[in-house]
This record gives structure tokens, sequence and C-alpha cells, in this order.
């Protein structure tokens, strides 16, 4: 009876350190897609700012033109 008991917490152990290993995985895997789209959203603000540039200089542009008329 006791090897069985034996083979059961043996069973058991694995099944918790598997379970844990894909838990940690898993939080790995979430972490670096987490970094991957703070970059994206760090790339798309730096293009934001970049074409509120444009547009602000073709706005003043504009209005030089308009004032011009």
């Amino acid at each position: 009876m006791d090897k069985n008991i034996g083979e059961q917490l043996n069973k058991a152990y694995e099944a918790y350190r598997q379970a844990c290993v894909d838990r940690d995985h898993a939080v790995k895997e979430l972490q670096q897609k987490v970094e991957n789209y703070m970059q994206q959203i760090r790339e798309q603000q730096e293009k934001i700012e970049l074409q509120n540039s444009i547009i602000a200089k073709l706005k003043s542009q504009l209005a030089a033109l308009n004032a011009n008329r």
C-alpha cells in the first residue's frame, strides 16, 4: 500500500511541477508580448508626434498664404 501512495505522490508532484513550468512559460510569453506591444505603442506615438509637427507646419504655411491674399 505504501508503494501505491508513493507513486500517487510522485505523480501529483510531477503534475504540480509541470503546471509550474507551464505557468512560468506562459508568464514569460506574456511579458514578451507586453514588451513588444509597448515598443509598438512608443513607435506609433513617435509617428503621431511627427505627423502633428508636419500638420502644424502646414497649417502655419496655409495661414501665411491666406494672410497674403
